[in-house]
């Protein structure tokens, strides 16, 4: 049974960082794509970064480029958001996804493309 469970979330004033981990089990991390989507209350969730299986290809939405990196660890089975100068607009409960694949570059960035979900982490950011 895959489970990802997210971690790092958090208050943070406006400006600041936070770094967001998800832990894989159940399955080797290697074997898939990993995204990370995030919603707002009141809003759909929407896509905020994506990686390749190998890592080798990420895609990052137009709100989160030049701020979030994602990365991954596959000997730890593990994925990464590293999200720097933090804005308002970014509050929400950030998601990590799965969904296997045979491309070593392919990357989902609609949520339906995923097939395993966390249990979401909340981001405040305060002005």
């Amino acid at each position: 049974q895959v489970q990802l469970v997210e971690s790092g979330g958090g208050l943070v004033q406006a400006g600041g960082s936070l770094r967001l981990s998800c832990a894989v089990s159940g399955r080797t991390a290697s074997t898939s794509a990993m995204g990370w989507f995030r919603q707002a209350p009141g809003k759909e969730r929407e896509f905020v970064a994506g990686i390749s299986r190998s890592g080798g290809r990420t895609v990052t939405a137009d709100s989160a480029k030049g701020r979030f990196t994602i990365s991954r660890d596959n000997a730890k089975n593990m994925l990464y958001l590293q999200m720097n100068s933090l804005e308002p607009e970014d509050t929400g409960v950030y998601y990590c996804a799965l969904e296997a694949t045979f491309s070593p570059l392919w990357v989902g960035v609609q949520a339906a493309q995923y097939d395993y979900w966390g249990q979401g982490t909340q981001v405040t950011v305060s002005s």
